[in-house]
């Protein structure tokens, strides 16, 4: 068992840990399926969500087309069920964490893992996240992208001034202080891209993305979801989990239905979750599912601190860690 008293790497105490949940954008084929093939606790977890959702989660995961994986019903899922798989195999070694947080969908793996709600209806939720965000898409042409190296409050004044001229585009995703993403529509996000160049800003990427995620314009979708939450049980207990919407932790008399549903429509402050890790003492981060982003956003902004950074997303990750944390 590992706990406060024995963690170590390199001869150093890790006194705290936290978990990061990836959202989506980190889905790949194949992704997960060493650690499935190797390890029955993982294998079981892909079994479980096929039962609950009557569909082959190892196939979607494994074996599916990118066009049909990155659809966002499936790719919300697939993710999910990813991480929940590596989750259970770090709980037979007896590594907890202290703090979990997750982006965008990476949040309901929080939950889910901090005993806020079941694995069942966790699961049954983001398949019905899934698929009102991807089926309640306004009319028009909308794109998401990353602006890196300007501070983002500069970006919130350039968003602000172009929605006054009646074209639509905000900051959707805060995630940590040299990077923001915003999402809009294509006149709009174009116009950003113009004057935010012009304010020498590093780079920008264009997201591959089906719609303005985290914006306005799925309030269909929030509305729709919204219903399937009211049915939902949740217990907010001991456990830290911090919400996308502010970047702080649950607190008892949260209404987490109702901010779970703003979740849809609102900015995820990722930035502000990195901050509150620090401020918390955590000292060793690390990102269970596809891709590096997050610990990728931890690293940059914690640069000059003391800090370990992770990522598990298969074998040869999990037991270089493994073997770090022993």
């Amino acid at each position: 068992m590992i706990n406060k008293d024995n963690r170590n790497y390199g001869g150093r105490i890790i006194m705290k840990i936290a978990f990061l949940f990836p959202g989506q954008g980190a889905q790949f084929i194949g992704m997960g399926k060493d650690i499935c093939e190797n390890y029955e606790e993982a294998n079981k977890i892909y079994e479980q969500a096929s039962n609950i959702l009557g569909i082959d989660v190892k196939k979607m995961c494994f074996e599916e087309t990118e066009e049909e994986l990155n659809k966002t019903q499936n790719t919300q899922i697939a993710i999910a069920v990813t991480s929940l798989a590596i989750l259970e195999v770090l709980k037979t070694k007896g590594i907890k964490a202290d703090v979990s947080v997750g982006l965008s969908l990476g949040e309901y793996v929080a939950l889910i893992y901090s005993g806020y709600i079941s694995f069942e209806e966790g699961i049954k939720l983001l398949e019905k996240r899934g698929y009102y965000m991807g089926s309640c898409l306004p009319e028009g042409k909308f794109e998401m992208a990353a602006v890196i190296g300007l501070d983002s409050s500069i970006i919130e004044d350039v968003c602000e001034r172009i929605r006054a001229n009646g074209k639509f585009v905000v900051p959707a995703n805060y995630n940590y202080s040299d990077q923001t993403v915003i999402s809009g529509e294509t006149e709009g996000i174009e116009e950003a891209i113009k004057e935010l160049n012009n304010l020498n800003s590093k780079r920008i990427i264009k997201l591959k993305t089906s719609g303005p995620f985290h914006t306005e314009k799925l309030n269909k979708a929030k509305e729709l979801f919204s219903k399937e939450l009211e049915k939902a049980n949740f217990t907010i207990n001991e456990n830290k989990v911090i919400k996308n919407i502010d970047g702080d932790f649950y607190k008892k008399d949260d209404n987490i239905k109702e901010i779970l549903a703003n979740h849809i429509v609102s900015s995820v402050r990722f930035d502000k979750a990195i901050k509150k890790m620090k401020s918390e003492g955590i000292d060793a981060f690390v990102e269970i599912g596809p891709g590096k982003a997050l610990s990728g956003f931890v690293k940059k902004e914690l640069k000059s601190e003391d800090i370990k950074v992770f990522s598990i997303s298969d074998m040869k990750s999990l037991e270089e860690f493994l073997e770090a944390i022993n």
